[in-house]
C-alpha cells in the first residue's frame, strides 16, 4: 500500500499534472480540454477517490472487478472506466457501472461485452489492447493481426472501438521505448 498523500500535496502534483499536459497539448497543436486525465484508483482509498473528483479529476480508473465493486457505490459522480484485465465472466458485473473498458484482448470478449451491453440497451466504448511487444506474459492483440481484429470487432453491435492501448515493455532508457508508441 502506498503512502497516503496530504491535501496539499495531492493539489500541488495535480497542478504540476495540469501544467504538464497543458504544456504537451500546445506542443503538439491540441487543446488541454481536448485531453482527458484518468486517474487509476487501484489500492486507493475512497475518502482519497472522492477528494480527488472534488478537486478536478473527472475520469477514475479500476483495474481489479471486485475492488471497483467494492468502491463504486461510495465514490461520487465522475466517469468510470475499467482499465485492467477483463475476464468474460466479469463483464456482466461491469457493463451498466462504467462508460468504458479498456483492454479488450479478443474478439470473444468484445463478442461478451456486446451481449451484455445489449442486455442494457447500451453501446460500450472500448480500447483494444495492443501486445506491442509480443511478450508473453501480457494480454493483447499482436500488431501484424490488428486491422483484421479492427474489422471484425467494429461490426459487432453493442461496442464501439473508441482507440487502442498498449503498455510497452520496460526499458533501461526512457527513451528505448519511443519505438513502441511509434509503432502503435
Amino acid at each position: 500500500m502506498m503512502e497516503k498523500l496530504s491535501a496539499d500535496d495531492y493539489l500541488k502534483n495535480y497542478k504540476e499534472i495540469c501544467e504538464k499536459i497543458e504544456n504537451a497539448a500546445i506542443k503538439s497543436g491540441r487543446k488541454a480540454e481536448d485531453i482527458i486525465l484518468l486517474a487509476a484508483t487501484k489500492t486507493v482509498d475512497v475518502d482519497t477517490i472522492n477528494f480527488a473528483i472534488s478537486n478536478g479529476i473527472t475520469h477514475i480508473g479500476e483495474n481489479k472487478v471486485q475492488e471497483f465493486l467494492s468502491k463504486n457505490e461510495e465514490i461520487i459522480d465522475c466517469h468510470r472506466h475499467f482499465i485492467g484485465h477483463l475476464q468474460t465472466n466479469k463483464v456482466k458485473d461491469i457493463i451498466d457501472k462504467v462508460e468504458m473498458i479498456h483492454s479488450v484482448h479478443s474478439i470473444k470478449l468484445a463478442k461478451e461485452i456486446s451481449k451484455q451491453a445489449q442486455r442494457y440497451g447500451k453501446t460500450m466504448d472500448i480500447l483494444l489492447e495492443i501486445n506491442i511487444g509480443n511478450e508473453e506474459s501480457k494480454s493483447g492483440f499482436k500488431s501484424q493481426e490488428l486491422f483484421e481484429n479492427i474489422e471484425e470487432i467494429s461490426k459487432i453491435s453493442g461496442v464501439k472501438v473508441k482507440g487502442l492501448m498498449a503498455i510497452p515493455p520496460i526499458c533501461e532508457k526512457s527513451g528505448d521505448n519511443d519505438k513502441f508508441f511509434q509503432e502503435i
